[in-house]
């Protein structure tokens, strides 16, 4: 909720701090991984614990946690990481350098009978590289995260995962093998890609990157060309890490644009779908958008409005073409203030006046449906919080206020050479 006198600098620095504390309260002591929710007895998600490895270094900018303390979070995990089972054992933690998606919290044991996930294992490994290139003193405990952030990215196998075509596989699995689905077309998988051609071992050859870049699919945002992804999320993984002001590569230099602007072009999309508001849901505006991959209601309901809805659970939820069942997220806004800051503190500053109960532990539950009948005006509301949420929003809070990761990454080696042999030029490259 907002507090009387709130300016927009006590609204971020409250929801920066509770959602950094996710990373705080759901990590285990001993492995150093990340619940994937806040739901009791889940598993740990690779992506999530990779954005935790991210957000300890702001935690320590913003005196939310000691150095010390950071520090001893991420050399706990890395060690882990590079004692773990890779193997291909159906219970390992990962093979060829690669993770599984979801790990036992306790153990790191492969969970769910879950995939060993390409674009996971980079969210992680991009979080490997971003410890690293903030733990930079000499002394014991700094020396060894880097020497193990080193060992654990040169270790990952991308070039077996082009399992002899072109374009970079979904993932794998120890008994039926590679994922019949590649990573081509405009996804979050820039940082990806950038990590794969970077490796100083398994590296995958520029024309990787044009077998991903071949099959982007672009539209109209107004008069405006831009790179067509429903879900939000997609527009604003890969910038957690990397500035994309002013660089680009063939592909966006050829729209007169790069991947920055059209972040912004995504963000308008949305905005213009919640006001035009086609199927006629509750609430929707020019302060309430963020559609994107959450969970949602399940079954066929009743809304306000008497109409009846199917809804399917979990969804990749987008603007303009869909699916869109009225459910939101409530954090997706604010995630965007890197790009749009006025339209961010707009969104949230409304959402937590008129929603207040989206928040739990002052930090952002994943999603709600004003459209459904409820006890509160928020409808159907979401059980959980979620690592990947809260993740990306330490970070895109951070990268609008300090630049702290985006200038990290700059000037880490890995990055710069990944950009460059992808194709990108200009700007601070």
């Amino acid at each position: 909720m907002l507090l009387k006198g709130d300016t927009d600098t006590s609204v971020l620095d409250r929801l920066q701090r509770s959602a950094f504390d996710y990373f705080v309260d759901f990590a285990n002591p001993r492995t150093g991984l990340i619940a994937d929710t806040s739901l009791p007895g889940a598993p740990s998600s690779i992506a999530a614990t990779g954005f935790g490895l991210s957000c300890y270094p702001i935690g320590v900018e913003r005196s939310w946690i000691s150095r010390t303390q950071a520090a001893e979070r991420t050399v706990t995990l890395l060690r882990f990481l590079a004692e773990s089972n890779q193997s291909r054992d159906k219970d390992a933690t990962g093979y060829k350098g690669l993770y599984y998606h979801f790990l036992d919290m306790e153990t790191g044991k492969r969970t769910w009978r879950c995939e060993l996930s390409l674009i996971d294992s980079a969210l992680l490994l991009a979080g490997v590289l971003t410890a690293a290139a903030y733990f930079a003193e000499e002394n014991p405990v700094e020396n060894e995260i880097r020497s193990l952030a080193a060992m654990l990215y040169a270790r990952a196998n991308w070039a077996w995962a082009l399992d002899e075509a072109d374009a970079l596989s979904l993932g794998w699995k120890p008994r039926s093998g590679f994922l019949p689905y590649r990573w081509e077309g405009y996804s979050e998988a820039i940082i990806l890609y950038v990590l794969a051609l970077a490796s100083p071992s398994y590296p995958v050859p520029a024309e990787s990157y044009k077998a991903f870049t071949g099959k982007f699919d672009w539209m109209m945002a107004g008069e405006q060309p831009y790179l067509y992804a429903g879900p939000l999320f997609i527009h604003l993984f890969s910038h957690g890490w990397i500035d994309f002001r002013g660089i680009c590569d063939e592909a966006i230099a050829e729209k007169d644009s790069d991947y920055f602007e059209n972040t912004r072009r995504a963000i308008a999309v949305q905005r213009e779908y919640a006001i035009k508001n086609p199927g006629g849901f509750t609430g929707y505006g020019p302060d309430l958008w963020g559609l994107t991959a959450c969970d949602g209601p399940e079954r066929s309901r009743k809304l306000l409005d008497g109409r009846r809805q199917q809804f399917a659970g979990y969804a990749a939820r987008g603007a303009p073409f869909g699916p869109d069942d009225g459910t939101v997220a409530p954090w997706a806004s604010l995630a965007c203030i890197a790009f749009e800051p006025r339209l961010a503190m707009s969104a949230v500053r409304h959402i937590l006046c008129t929603y207040p109960n989206v928040l739990t532990d002052g930090r952002f539950l994943g999603s709600f449906n004003p459209s459904i009948r409820g006890e509160t005006e928020e409808g159907w509301l979401n059980d959980r919080s979620v690592g990947l949420d809260q993740g990306i929003l330490v970070m895109m809070i951070e990268n609008s206020r300090s630049g702290l990761i985006w200038e990290l990454m700059r000037h880490t080696p890995v990055i710069r050479r990944g950009l460059k042999r992808a194709g990108f030029s200009g700007g601070w490259l």
